[in-house]
């Protein structure tokens, strides 16, 4: 399979590289459609976007017309021979900002349509990713069912659909479990074997495997902000700490947060307050309620069932090691 190229950071572009059972189940997808859209959720940074590119040209290599769209990038891939199609997609991506985004996100359902009931196309895949932010959580629901929608009552004369959205909003996995209109999975960070791999094509100067397996997590993009600030574990999670606005979070829960920080599962614990349980998902800095290990529940490979040194408890998990160290300086 032809490996596509990502941007990894500025100047460095790397190939995609492990993921192995993840494109394998894409295989599966391949071969029996998707009777309910996949919606995949998991870590910022973790890899859904990379994944979700791979797939396509996966799905291309296996006959589909594979659409990918990323609507807050403004992103697309049409793997299509309509030419009518791709003019549709670019002339949407080129619309002014907030514009660009709704087009984007509808269009990714219309060329579906448009594909299988107007172009006669039997195999079509459409790979949403962050469609939620575009349209707004209040709609993402709606969103999900337009895709199922796809499946449930298609044009007439096709073989097979595969539709699949990504999203790093935790909230967003609560507002669409509401309904049974999706099969939701989680994607985690990188496995160790599969991050020493991208690892070792980071170019330049850099510490040991080890270290950056400790502070990551096997999260991509922590492994590229730490390349970007020149392996300055401080400033990375300063960095972090002041996007997300911590500190104001650390005056209020100073008590129950050193909790978490020594162990996640406190925050699933009766006596936690609520409110902050809820801040910590809405801000991306853990994820709750995991999953069961099973592997069938899980694109590609589940983390380990409780690993305290990268911040990882059988009922909540912080992202990353770094996300955690971004609350520990805004706590100093």
């Amino acid at each position: 399979m032809k490996r596509v190229k990502l941007s990894f950071a500025r100047g460095v572009e790397v190939e995609f590289c492990d993921r192995e059972r993840a494109l394998r189940q894409v295989e599966e997808f391949a071969e029996r459609g998707t009777r309910f859209p996949i919606v995949v959720f998991g870590p910022e940074g973790c890899g859904k976007t990379a994944w979700l590119k791979q797939a396509a040209e996966a799905l291309r290599e296996l006959g589909f017309e594979a659409i990918y769209v990323d609507p807050m990038r403004r992103d697309f891939v049409a793997h299509t021979d309509v030419k009518e199609l791709v003019e549709k997609f670019a002339e949407a991506a080129s619309e002014a900002i907030g514009i660009a985004q709704l087009k984007l996100a509808t269009l990714a359902i219309d060329a579906v349509k448009w594909l299988v009931g107007r172009w006669r196309r039997g195999r079509v895949a459409v790979l949403v990713d962050d469609a939620f932010q575009a349209i707004g959580l209040d709609k993402a629901a709606m969103y999900v069912k337009a895709l199922l929608g796809l499946v449930e009552y298609p044009p007439e004369g096709y073989e097979c659909i595969v539709t699949i959205a990504a999203t790093s909003e935790s909230t967003s996995r609560w507002e669409i479990g509401r309904h049974r209109w999706a099969t939701i999975r989680p994607m985690w960070n990188m496995s160790k074997m599969g991050f020493e791999r991208l690892y070792e094509k980071v170019p330049g100067p850099k510490p040991d495997f080890e270290e950056a397996w400790r502070l990551t997590g096997g999260n991509p993009q922590m492994l590229a902000k730490l390349y970007e600030l020149e392996w300055n574990v401080s400033a990375v999670a300063r960095d972090l700490a002041k996007a997300k606005r911590l500190k104001d979070l650390a005056k209020r829960w100073g008590r129950y947060l050193e909790e978490v920080v020594e162990d996640p599962d406190a925050s699933f614990e009766k006596d936690f307050p609520e409110e902050l349980k809820e801040e910590l998902i809405a801000k991306n800095l853990i994820v709750y309620d995991m999953y069961d290990r099973d592997p069938v529940f899980w694109i590609d490979e589940p983390p380990p069932e409780r690993d305290l040194d990268l911040g990882i408890g059988r009922e909540v998990a912080w992202q990353t090691p770094l996300h955690r160290e971004a609350v520990k300086k805004a706590m100093e």
